[in-house]
């Protein structure tokens, strides 16, 4: 019996023998023609083609994975497409007189390097993402089949050097147990996208990857990283009896569908849904969502549009307003990522995309998107519980300045006799330590905080929240994020008005005890998370919480 030790990317166990994937870059040599117009017809068939498969994986991901996740596959698209990215292949061919192959791969190779040596995780994740672009490309000029995959009537624990996006999701229609590599990291796209399809996957585990055989029988503990190589029968045993705790556990939760989110003593606690599309509805109903905690509404962004007009964008929150059947349902304004949208926006290239023209800040200098945006709530508001949200809040002039907006919105609709609600609220979304300290402002100008903790523990701590060689130090139960979750609360109390938490901690049951007895009214989470923090929920006294919390402060 062997022990591996890696990082856990998506929980779960799972008991099989070991598939080789042999994904191995096979590497392109280097060659010269002459005819260079030849070549870049090449290219260019090869690069059509390479979108066209793009865009069946995005639509076959969609079904799988849902909208947000999917996406991956039109960013692929979009760096296939990018002027940089052609115009290197191009120069290469014509003035090297490369191959177009062998250009692809010198390229591709460049824009890795450089992604990969960017601050940004977001932008070192677009290394992985050109190299997935890259060997795709590759592949179809040299006729090169894709790996073999795993019998779906032989399901296998699958061992790989890495796994890119695209293969993530080719495994994921296999009989894929789980998945170990030796490199990726926790925050990958293919870790994102095997949590998403709940396939239990190690990755991280580097030259240990050589101790394993092909056949091997394999235990894969996604919860703790952990790889063991032929189980000794007691281990074995051990283990078939976690998975099928877990399997028991998943099966139990289901039981907790139609009961009430309400603690041991008796209070109830407001449990939402956080969307990123409205094609994201059906699992938090399927899910029991007390309403929706938190909207994207970054899918409507679209490159070769922009963000959608106002009719579109009406639609798309009327559906929601009308399928949540008088839920809540909290809108967040336009929030780009600046790394990921900043050029197709005009932004400016930024050192930090993540302390740059983000959220309000970036809505309040494009005006001409956030009138639309706000004409297009409020006509949904008419026809449902809606609610605005506002990012990246760092000031209490931002607020107002919105709301300002707001009411021009609306006489402008009354001069039309277009309906809408009175009732549209507007909420502040804590995320940085700014908007935390002067919540006792901000609650006298908002109508509900909503916590972001993913940013607000990046901010505070000064650990960037995709930083997997730091990871142990992003931490929601730290005492400076907790003090702020505090101090928003409180204030939000104090003013007769709602404070929830919408950031990926509100979906960690050992967290929800801590966040309610600092006075948290409301919890917005996962769909599939739904039903686990129900049932943490059902088993809180949350007097007796309340008086631990005072205590230990």
């Amino acid at each position: 019996m062997r022990i591996l030790k890696g990082v856990g990317a998506s929980r779960g166990i799972a008991i099989g023998r070991i598939f080789f994937f042999d994904n191995a870059n096979h590497r392109v040599q280097r060659r010269t023609v002459t005819d260079a117009e030849e070549q870049l017809a090449r290219f260019e068939s090869a690069r059509r083609e390479a979108v066209r498969m793009l865009a069946l994986l995005e639509k076959k991901a969609l079904g799988q994975v849902g909208p947000e996740e999917s996406a991956i596959f039109e960013i692929h698209q979009m760096l296939i497409e990018d002027c940089d990215y052609t115009e290197r292949v191009t120069s290469l061919i014509r003035t090297e007189g490369y191959t177009a192959e062998y250009a692809v791969q010198v390229a591709g190779e460049q824009l890795e390097e450089l992604f990969k040596g960017l601050d940004d995780p977001y932008m070192q994740a677009r290394g992985a993402d050109m190299e997935d672009v890259t060997v795709r490309i590759v592949r179809t000029l040299t006729g090169e089949s894709d790996c073999a995959l795993p019998d779906s009537a032989h399901p296998a624990v699958v061992a790989a050097r890495d796994l890119l996006p695209s293969e993530t999701i080719r495994l994921g229609h296999t009989g894929t147990l789980a998945y170990l590599t030796s490199g990726g990291s926790g925050i990958s796209h293919s870790a994102i996208l095997a949590r998403t399809m709940e396939i239990p996957a190690v990755v991280g585990l580097g030259e240990q990857i050589a101790d394993v055989r092909e056949q091997e029988l394999a235990i894969v503990d996604g919860f703790t990283g952990t790889v063991v190589l032929s189980p000794d029968d007691t281990t074995l045993a051990e283990y078939t009896k976690k998975q099928a705790e877990y399997r028991a556990r998943r099966e139990r939760l289901k039981l907790y569908k139609g009961t009430p989110n309400r603690t041991a003593d008796g209070i109830t606690i407001q449990v939402d849904a956080n969307l990123g599309h409205t094609a994201d509805l059906g699992a938090a109903l399927e899910n029991d969502a007390d309403g929706v905690g938190l909207l994207r509404t970054e899918f409507l962004f679209r490159e070769e549009t922009g963000y959608a007009d106002e009719q579109t964008q009406f639609a798309a929150y009327r559906a929601v307003a009308e399928g949540m059947d008088g839920g809540r349902v909290v809108v967040r304004t336009f929030d780009p990522d600046p790394g990921k949208m900043g050029e197709m926006l005009g932004l400016p290239k930024e050192e930090n995309p993540a302390l740059g023209c983000r959220g309000i800040r970036f809505l309040l200098r494009r005006t001409d998107l956030l009138y639309p945006q706000l004409r297009a709530l409020l006509r949904a508001s008419a026809y449902g519980n809606l609610a605005v949200l506002l990012p990246m809040v760092s000031s209490v002039a931002q607020v107002r300045q919105v709301k300002e907006m707001l009411a021009a919105c609306r006489r402008e609709l009354a001069g039309k006799q277009i309906p809408f609600s009175d009732k549209l609220e507007v909420g502040v979304l804590i995320e940085t330590p700014a908007a935390a300290l002067l919540s006792g402002q901000l609650a006298r100008e908002a109508d509900f905080f909503s916590i972001g903790t993913n940013d607000l523990i990046q901010y505070t701590l000064a650990v960037g929240r995709q930083d997997n060689s730091l990871r142990e130090l992003y931490d929601p139960s730290h005492p400076a994020v907790l003090h702020l979750v505090e101090m928003a609360a409180a204030a939000a109390a104090e003013n007769g008005i709602w404070c929830g938490i919408c950031g990926e901690a509100a979906a960690d049951p050992g967290m929800t005890e801590t966040f309610l007895a600092l006075g948290v009214t409301e919890l917005s989470v996962t769909p599939q998370a739904i039903l686990e923090i129900r049932e943490k929920l059902q088993s809180v006294d949350l007097s007796e919480a309340r008086r631990r919390v005072r205590a230990a402060h």
